[in-house]
């Protein structure tokens, strides 16, 4: 039986570094990256069997990663591996496309259950956040997604982008769009939200999780 070949994403270099010598036995780890931009770089060429990724990344954080992922590489199945154990995440994870979701305080054999779980077409869930999952499942609530999908996909990237401190012209670059286009899309944004000032859209973009 082939080893399940694995892309690694997380924007600290010691934690990919562990994460390598906790899989390397077990499983083809075919590349490592280190945000989310690059992470569908790195999918569209690797097309690994299993992507494992951080929620929190700069440039293109990880559940509008996934978003795109399940377009470019739908083959591919992902596990969310993060430190965010708020229900709210998990079930946009597994809205996005996530078939497993684990915490980086999980216990180190999780990693291997998780991916083996999702190769057999399961979706695997830490116990650490399943019961309260579950709880928010069967409870009706009136709080607000922690990522709202009252914005357009490319309005999400241009606010991730824009709260992370990059100018209109870094922002064009890494979305290879015009600076007009960007200042459109960053107008268009500010209306959508109610909201008047490039403070005001970080400290709402920090607010709900997208940095």
């Amino acid at each position: 039986m082939n080893r399940p070949r694995v892309l690694l994403a997380d924007d600290h270099t010691m934690i990919l570094a562990g994460l390598r010598s906790l899989m390397e036995s077990d499983f083809d780890l075919v590349g490592t990256v280190e945000d989310g931009r690059a992470l569908l770089e790195a999918a569209a060429q690797l097309k690994p069997d299993v992507i494992m990724l951080d929620i929190s990344m700069p440039l293109l954080n990880g559940i509008e990663a996934a978003r795109q992922l399940r377009r470019i590489v739908p083959q591919s199945k992902i596990i969310f591996l993060t430190m965010h154990g708020d229900v709210g995440y998990v079930k946009e994870a597994f809205r996005v496309g996530a078939s497993g979701y684990l915490l980086k305080c999980s216990a180190a054999s999780e990693l291997a259950t998780a991916i083996h779980e999702v190769m057999k077409g399961h979706t695997y869930v830490t116990p650490l956040v399943t019961r309260d999952m579950m709880e928010s499942f069967l409870e009706p609530s009136d709080q607000p997604e922690k990522l709202p999908n009252r914005l357009t996909p490319r309005q999400r990237e241009v606010l991730q982008l824009v709260a992370e401190g990059h100018s209109n012209k870094e922002i064009a670059a890494i979305l290879k769009v015009s600076t007009k286009t960007v200042e459109f899309h960053k107008y268009n944004l500010m209306q959508a939200l109610g909201i008047h000032t490039t403070a005001e859209l970080t400290q709402y973009a920090m607010r709900h999780g997208y940095i």
